[in-house]
């Protein structure tokens, strides 16, 4: 199983941008998909989570500003940002909850992260 993000950059504050992961491999089912973030010297932090039902939960850093979005039968997650403030400076990981065929359980996935960066 792999997750490929895109659509990092660099973007001015008050901007937006739209993130995208895709998974793909031997799948079977994934029950959350989700955006994380890390910026230098802090942990990684979540941003937000989608259930395959669409239930959402966002950190408070974000409500109002971000939307996550999902495509079940592609198997994609989206994050659009909006009003980006220059502490929203980091580098997105978007993350599954994969169970692949044949297995029993789920597994944590990981993209390879992608960088943006709010500056003027």
């Amino acid at each position: 199983v792999q997750l490929q993000a895109s659509g990092g950059g660099l973007v001015q504050p008050g901007g937006s941008l739209r993130l995208s992961c895709a998974a793909s491999g031997s799948i079977a089912s994934i029950n959350f998909m989700g955006w994380y973030r890390q910026s230098p010297g802090k942990q990684r932090e979540l941003v937000a989570t989608i259930t395959s039902g669409g239930s959402t939960n966002y950190a408070d850093s974000v409500k109002g500003r971000f939307i996550i979005s999902r495509d079940n039968a592609k198997n994609t997650v989206a994050l659009q940002m909006n009003s980006l403030k220059p502490e929203d400076t980091a580098v997105y990981y978007c993350n599954a909850k994969v169970r692949r065929i044949g297995d029993l359980y789920y597994r944590d996935y990981w993209g390879q992260g992608t960088l943006v960066t709010v500056s003027s």
